[in-house]
Parts: C-alpha cells; sequence; structure tokens
C-alpha cells in the first residue's frame, strides 16, 4: 500500500535526478524525463538522433547520477558476442593445473551503454538479447544472473547507413522506449558552448543509489489503474494490428506489423511513474496518450504504402489515438493530439514535470491563436 510518505519520498529523489542532470545536459527536457521514466519503470531506452546532440553525454551523466556501476560499450563491425558477455579462459593455479575461468564482459554491469549499436553485425547485437528480456547471461552452457536494476541504454544514428546493420525486431521490441534526440534551439546552442568552454567532463554528482531506485519502482507499481484506463491502452496498442479486433483504419492503411504485448506492459509500466511525476496517486488517459509515442514508434512496422507516402509512425499514432477518442467519446476526444512526448516541453526552469506540462498547455494555446490570425490577414488580403 503506498502512503503519503512514500509519494513525497519519490518526488523528492526525482527532483534531486532532474537537478543533477541539468547540470550535464542543456536541454533535452523530454528526452532526459523519458529516460529516467524507463530506468523506474525497469525498462531499456534506444536514443535516436543525428551526432553531436548529446545523446551519449546524457547516458554518461546518468551513470554518474545513479550511483551505479556503469559499462560503456563501443559496437563496431568487428566486435565479437565474447566482448560483449565475456568467455572462459584457461588459467594455471598454484599447482600448475589449468582450469577454465569464467572472465565476465562489459555486460556485467548495473547500466550499460551501448554507443552506436547499429554499427556492430547482427550476431554481435544478439548477444543482447537474453541480457535486455531475462537479465541473464549464458556462456558455455552456464547461466549467471546479471545485478538488479539492469538497463541498456543504447544510442544510433538515423542518417549514416554505410557500415550500419538495422536493428533485428527482436532487439526493437525489447526497448522500452525509442526517444528522438533532436537539435538543440539557439539559445540552448549558446548554451552548450558556454559550458563547454569550461570543461567537457561531466560534473553531475550521485543523485540515487541502486536500492533508492529499486524502492522507486516498487512504489511506483503500487498506483492503482482504473480498468476502463487499462481497456484503453490495452485497446491502443491491439489496433496498431491491421488484422485485430481493434484495428484502427489507420493502421489498416499504413501498417504491417503491430506491437507486440511488450507494448501494452510497457506502456502501464511506464504511465505509473509518469502519474507519480505529475503528481497524481491513478494513471489517467493523458498519461497513456503521451506515452503511446515512444512505446510504440519503434514496435510497428509501416507497410510501402506508408513509406511511399512518407507517413512516420508517430502520425500513424496520433491518427489511432484520435480514432480511438471518437469512436469511444473518452475524455479527450475533444482535444487535438499534437503533442508528443518529445516535444520540447516548458520553460525549464521548474523540475516538477507537472508544471513543466502545464507550461507545454499554454504555449499551445499561443500556438493556435498565432494560427488563426494568420488566417485572418488571409481573409483581409483577399479581400483587397
Amino acid at each position: 500500500m503506498v502512503t503519503e510518505k512514500d509519494i513525497v519520498k519519490f518526488s523528492e529523489q526525482c527532483k534531486k535526478i532532474f537537478e543533477q542532470v541539468e547540470r550535464d545536459v542543456i536541454g533535452q527536457k523530454s528526452v532526459v524525463e523519458g529516460t529516467i521514466i524507463a530506468m523506474i519503470a525497469g525498462g531499456n531506452v534506444l536514443l535516436e538522433g543525428v551526432p553531436g546532440v548529446g545523446k551519449t553525454r546524457l547516458v554518461r551523466s546518468l551513470g554518474r547520477v545513479f550511483n551505479m556501476p556503469f559499462s560503456r560499450i563501443q559496437f563496431t563491425p568487428d566486435l565479437m558476442p565474447a566482448d560483449v558477455t565475456g568467455t572462459n579462459i584457461i588459467v594455471k593455479g598454484a599447482n600448475g593445473n589449468s582450469s577454465f575461468q569464467f572472465q565476465p564482459g562489459p555486460i556485467f554491469s548495473n547500466i550499460i551503454l551501448a554507443d552506436e549499436i547499429n554499427r556492430a553485425t547482427p550476431k554481435t547485437q544478439s548477444a543482447l538479447l537474453e541480457a535486455m528480456q531475462e537479465h541473464t547471461v549464458t556462456v558455455m552452457g552456464v547461466s549467471r544472473k546479471l545485478n538488479e536494476p539492469f538497463f541498456v541504454l543504447a544510442t544510433q544514428n538515423p542518417v549514416e547507413q554505410d557500415g550500419t546493420y538495422p536493428l533485428p525486431e527482436a532487439q526493437m521490441d525489447r526497448f522500452m522506449f525509442k526517444l528522438i534526440v533532436k537539435n538543440p534551439s539557439l539559445d540552448e546552442l549558446m548554451s552548450i558552448v558556454d559550458m563547454t568552454q569550461k570543461t567537457m567532463a561531466e560534473v553531475a554528482d550521485a543523485a540515487c543509489s541502486g536500492n533508492e531506485l529499486l524502492e522507486m519502482r516498487a512504489t511506483a507499481n503500487q498506483i492503482p489503474v482504473a480498468r476502463d484506463v487499462m481497456r484503453y491502452a490495452m485497446m491502443l496498442c491491439s489496433a496498431t494490428h491491421p488484422d485485430s479486433e481493434c484495428a484502427s483504419t489507420a493502421a489498416k492503411k499504413y501498417v504491417r506489423l503491430g506491437a507486440s504485448p511488450r507494448a501494452g506492459q510497457a506502456l502501464i509500466s511506464a504511465a505509473k511513474v509518469k502519474a507519480l511525476l505529475n503528481g497524481r496517486f491513478n494513471v489517467a488517459y493523458s498519461d497513456v496518450n503521451e506515452l503511446a509515442y515512444p512505446v510504440l514508434r519503434h514496435r510497428m512496422k509501416m507497410n510501402f504504402e506508408a513509406i511511399a507516402n512518407r507517413v512516420s509512425p508517430d502520425e500513424v499514432i496520433k491518427l489511432i489515438i484520435d480514432e480511438l477518442g471518437n469512436a469511444h467519446k473518452l475524455p479527450f476526444a475533444d482535444k487535438p493530439s499534437d503533442k508528443t512526448f518529445d516535444a520540447d516541453i516548458g520553460s525549464g526552469d521548474e523540475l516538477a514535470p507537472a508544471e513543466t506540462f502545464k507550461s507545454s498547455d499554454a504555449s499551445d494555446a499561443v500556438s493556435d491563436d498565432g494560427k488563426t490570425e494568420t488566417k485572418k490577414e488571409k481573409r483581409r488580403f483577399s479581400k483587397k
């Protein structure tokens, strides 16, 4: 049973984490929040963005903030599975006899940075499958449990295609979130340059231990989910399949393969953490809608029509959310769902995510007014 004391402790811990991460990472509010939500919920994260936008720096900073063993694996075409998992080596004992001894690989850590993961061959990429899902590594028929908590935070560059290998669907499905790291704004770019002129090293201090993170996860798991909200979240996942009983019009038109049951598990687990960050003791429809983008975008396989018309997974997710909201007369049906989780939200002064999302609503209102004014100006010029 979650008590008020647990909620207060959770909020204070999150505030410390955000404060320390912001010492190293300028901007990227939604990416930082999404990564922390996934880590509290116990999921892996795939960060996708062009070179130089701070993907690796964010993960290294999180390695400092979460006071746990951290390993970096630079994925290259010649990297072998044994370089990741470890292998048995022959050692000589004090009596001169030889025996096999297991030499652990870098995977035996708590936080794993899989840098440029799509540069390794499929054989090496598959070495992470067991660790990401079961938190176990099997070498030479012997299975070894990994220390908890365990996370894989991977980065990849979507632009460069030479010398890269697309991640298999089985591995993509093991990532709780796929977060898009966008280019910084002009003010953020100035702040980044000012900060790096002083030092290129990370300066964040430890703000949370492994045991404290596990306690935060246990607190979030006890947050209740209303049956209607749970049913809506599962309908949202099922609606991505063009041949399911809940198939949406957008999925029938643009999707070849929908999300797996892991998507439903990730959506509910992350929504519970999101609710606590927003200062609520229950999961709301808005939590599910905002998290649908990072949870579903990498789990849907688009068909030829979507590729030919350049329809992105995020656009399909938005169409599905709008269609389900209107069909079932849900509370958000009359509101546009144009706010994605990866949008730059809030002013950045407040650390409480609930306040930053309020700021985002205000900015949306200003944006709408701007569009209306533009239409009026067009009508005025057309009359002349």
